[in-house]
């Protein structure tokens, strides 16, 4: 009887061994398919001339620089108003507000926030920081937009991290004398800090492929020059893309693909940084 009910726990146990295998597969699957197919159709246009020429010909000759550099400062701006404000605002979510039907309203707001459509935001943006604020068809405009996109996303992971880390380190370093925000800038935050940089670069990762909000807030096809400040118009390699692949007639497929290549090169390069620091994260704690 004894050695029946263990033959069925094992069975069961390697009957969900599979089927966890199994979706983890599926899962993985389209996402090493879609690297694979992006690299075998567009490999072949990546090439010096390709990365640090401008474009010309309406994007059938030259290369994709701008798009590149514009590329990067918008994910750089991106991070550098979304991550401040939504570490402090899960830090004070987490550990100073009370929980109360206010603070309950404010989470509730956050997650909601994360579901708006990325058009929504860009017509927002253009209200607030194009026309409002009067920054104009911008780099900054474009930046800002995107950071109030990302901040859902980053709020959410920081809250989720902060709440990760044991209650009981905060109770030992309050019981020592320690202040509430030494506690928090010492003894938290750097616990949670892996945590909060996966959010993040989830966040500029999903801010690197959006079109529609920068569309409308400072994204142009073609521009002779590199922006000069945080004020000029800009080119970006999901907006290259859409436009050479929509909107530029005899277009070759292995440019499109080309450019669709960069994008990811330059998403994963953010992530596999976000990595490393990780990994130097864990390996000094």
């Amino acid at each position: 009887m004894t050695k029946t009910v263990f033959n069925s726990r094992r069975l069961s146990q390697r009957t969900a061994f599979i089927f966890l295998g199994l979706a983890t597969a599926i899962t993985i699957m389209p996402v090493f398919f879609i690297i694979i197919y992006t690299i075998t159709k567009g490999g072949g246009a990546i090439s010096w001339d390709f990365i640090s020429q401008f474009p010309s010909q309406a994007g059938k000759a030259g290369g994709i620089l701008p798009a590149i550099v514009g590329t990067f400062y918008l994910m750089l701006g991106t991070l550098f108003f979304a991550l401040p404000i939504g570490v402090l605002a899960g830090i004070y979510l987490t550990e100073y507000a009370r929980q109360n039907w206010l603070t309950r309203l404010i989470n509730l707001a956050i997650i909601n926030l994360a579901g708006v459509p990325s058009i929504v935001f860009g017509l927002f943006g253009l209200s607030v920081f194009v026309l409002a604020f009067n920054f104009g068809l911008s780099l900054l405009a474009a930046s800002l937009t995107l950071a109030a996109q990302a901040l859902a996303m980053v709020i959410t992971t920081s809250r989720e991290a902060i709440i990760a880390v044991p209650r009981e380190y905060r109770d030992g370093s309050l019981a020592i004398g320690v202040t509430r925000w030494q506690t928090v800038r010492h003894i938290v935050l750097p616990q949670a800090f892996p945590g909060i940089i996966t959010g993040a670069v989830l966040a500029i990762s999903r801010a690197a492929g959006e079109t529609a909000p920068i569309l409308i807030v400072g994204a142009a096809f073609l521009l002779p020059k590199l922006p000069q400040s945080p004020f000029d118009q800009f080119m970006a390699l999901p907006y290259h893309l859409y436009t050479v692949a929509a909107h530029v007639p005899n277009m070759p497929s292995e440019t499109i693909w080309g450019v669709a290549l960069m994008l990811l090169i330059v998403v994963l390069s953010f992530d596999i940084l976000a990595a490393v620091i990780r990994i130097k994260t864990r390996q000094r704690k």
